[in-house]
């Protein structure tokens, strides 16, 4: 079903029985209501897809077949489960359970760089100083070192923040110390994969994870691959985080995607995306607060390029739909596996599926002698989300016949990340301390999103 934006509502009116709304709420509040509905945030988890380079809003989730020829998109539009919405026709898979997820159409914000918009998105937070070089770095943590910070290690040493299969370039853990910085685990559809902590262990024929000091020495050259710039403070947690995931049988366990039936990593695809899903459902269902997937390229090749869909993006002049009509198909199979997958096992209110890259494209296509593309947009783009115990089915926020701006609940990246708060039951008011020991809130702005709760 659409859904229209109703404009303001008393407080009464957000709360339904058995669920947490919105605005105004403590932590207190957050946890009392998921304790009396059997969820307690020490459950619930957030996986996120980072379609890394803003992928298209006209060519995923927000098509305009009745706009001029130079606008609208280059791809058709088919129904899905859903009366009244429909998606982008690469996406078949998506379109069979639009029912298990709803469709944000109003995002917007204002700055069309990669790593600042990055910033944005991941952080909550505007740059100090924008860097068109798209070489910046964030000045505060993201959404994930956040819910280490707040949340700390699982009961089973699960890391509470994991990436894969690398952590996002723009985002660092700086004050809240180095043990909160993401956990990389590489590239699961790899042959024999196995994360960075497991293969610490090889060739130590058993006694020598009793040997702390070469642990230590080992743990040491892997924290010099971390990003040094931000606060050092927490090394020496970070090292018995480390060695806790190095002797915990149930993070090995919860890592090992050999264990999944071959036919149902085949139903995710066997390639970076694929199963980078298949892993973080395994995480998040283990335990793990976040899992950031970095959704650049599903493989690598002249055939393959990230969202960045700008006239001669990566250096290979072409049509850009090309380049689409390639990478959508392994979207569209991870992500309707991914979700399907966490109905179908009964996690859907304790997993939250957050699909968003930092921008959209310009919704005038351009031409030029590299080939043909969109450029960066950040007035208005798309964002998917599935379970979380929200509602599913819906499309919140609508844009212009154009697709250049909101037209219908303008939302922002903040009123993202303060749904994603409130599903992980963290308090955005509550402030840590900054290099300077000023007191910075997680999130400075934004609500979450009344019309998915």
């Amino acid at each position: 079903m659409l859904n229209q934006c109703c404009g303001p509502h008393r407080r009464r009116e957000f709360l339904q029985v058995g669920a947490l709304a919105l605005g105004g709420l403590s932590l207190s509040d957050v946890l009392a209501a998921r304790a009396a509905t059997g969820r307690s945030s020490e459950q619930t988890s957030v996986i996120m897809l980072y379609l890394h380079g803003g992928p298209s809003q006209l060519e995923t989730y927000d098509l305009k077949p009745e706009a001029p020829s130079t606008y609208r998109s280059l791809f058709g539009s088919i129904p899905t489960n859903v009366p009244g919405i429909d998606i982008c026709e690469h996406f078949p898979l998506q379109a069979k359970i639009a029912d298990k997820f709803s469709l944000i159409r109003s995002l917007h914000h204002d700055i069309g760089i990669h790593s600042d918009g990055g910033i944005i998105v991941l952080t909550g937070k505007r740059p100090s100083r924008l860097d068109p070089t798209s070489q910046s770095k964030s000045e505060h943590p993201d959404f994930g070192s956040i819910a280490s910070k707040v949340r700390g290690m699982t009961h089973n040493s699960l890391p509470p923040y994991v990436t894969l299969p690398m952590k996002p370039y723009m985002t660092r853990p700086t004050y809240l110390g180095v043990h909160h910085g993401p956990f990389e685990v590489g590239d699961p559809s790899l042959p024999n994969f196995a994360p960075p902590h497991l293969k610490l262990a090889a060739g130590l024929a058993g006694q020598g994870l009793e040997d702390r000091k070469t642990l230590l020495r080992q743990l040491d050259r892997l924290r010099g691959n971390l990003d040094q710039s931000g606060s050092l403070e927490g090394t020496d947690q970070f090292r018995n985080l480390a060695f806790q995931m190095l002797t915990a049988p149930e993070v090995a366990d919860a890592f090992d995607i050999q264990r999944e039936d071959p036919v149902l990593r085949d139903r995710y695809g066997r390639n970076l995306w694929g199963q980078g899903c298949l892993l973080a459902r395994r995480l998040a269902e283990a335990g793990t607060a976040v899992v950031n997937l970095y959704i650049d390229t599903p493989q690598t090749g002249p055939d393959y390029t990230n969202w960045d869909d700008h006239s001669g993006n990566a250096g290979r002049p072409g049509h850009f739909a090309g380049y689409m009509r390639t990478r959508l198909p392994y979207l569209d199979q991870a992500l309707s596996a991914l979700i399907e997958d966490i109905f179908q096992r009964g996690v859907d209110r304790k997993i939250m599926v957050v699909v968003v890259g930092e921008f959209g494209r310009t919704p005038r296509i351009a031409t030029n002698s590299l080939g043909t593309g969109r450029d960066h947009w950040p007035d208005a783009y798309s964002a998917l989300i599935s379970g979380g115990g929200l509602q599913m089915g819906k499309v919140v926020g609508a844009t212009n016949s154009k697709a250049e701006f909101p037209t219908e609940c303008p939302l922002t990246p903040f009123d993202l990340l303060a749904t994603i708060y409130r599903h992980l039951g963290i308090d955005p008011q509550v402030s840590f301390p900054d290099m300077a020991g000023r007191p910075i809130p997680i999130l400075g702005e934004g609500h979450p999103i009344r019309e998915l709760i």
